[in-house]
């Protein structure tokens, strides 16, 4: 009866060093580092954008690095992406109530589904479920000159954000 509890003591340490070990990285460290985009854009709203930011490193986008045509990508790497506004936001005509959510995307082709998503705090896209979305937004994907080698997103004050990866750029307005 004691060895089970001696075991079950360590059982339980190692563990709990886990957990905090994993509260305690450097995720500066990571090969896909840790990014924030802060705007306040004219509505008053501020929006902010945690991600992971991947780097192409001489792959293929759609073939050996995320987005897979037609599957749900974080648009990032590691944890979820997280886009947060204080504020009611309106995108293409819809509303987005103020709180955080998980940014996905789907590409297909040039078309891209942009979803803001209630479960915010999850690990890439395996625990995503399409009914947990609160809004879906279409937009395109175009072709840029000069190819962004790691994943970048943009806000301006007048509520443009843009994805920026590899020779893609992905537009979409927020008010």
């Amino acid at each position: 009866m004691k060895k089970l509890f001696v075991l079950g003591l360590l059982i339980t340490g190692f563990t709990s060093m886990q957990v905090i070990a994993q509260d305690t990285e450097d995720k500066s460290k990571r090969p896909s580092p840790p990014a924030i985009v802060t705007q306040k854009i004219h509505s008053g709203a501020t929006i902010i954008i945690d991600y992971s930011q991947p780097s192409v490193k001489g792959r293929t986008i759609g073939k050996d690095l995320e987005p897979m045509e037609g599957k749900v990508w974080r648009t990032g790497a590691n944890e979820a992406t997280v886009f947060e506004t204080d504020k009611e936001l309106t995108l293409d005509g819809k509303k987005l109530p103020a709180g955080k959510y998980g940014f996905f995307t789907i590409f297909n082709g040039n078309d891209v589904t942009v979803i803001f998503n209630k479960t915010w705090k999850q690990w890439g896209a395996f625990k995503y479920s399409e009914t947990d979305d609160a809004l879906r937004i279409k937009t395109k994907s175009v072709d840029v000159s000069t190819s962004t080698e790691k994943m970048t997103f943009k806000i301006d004050a007048k509520g443009l954000v843009t994805l920026l990866w590899g020779n893609k750029k992905v537009d979409f307005v927020v008010k």
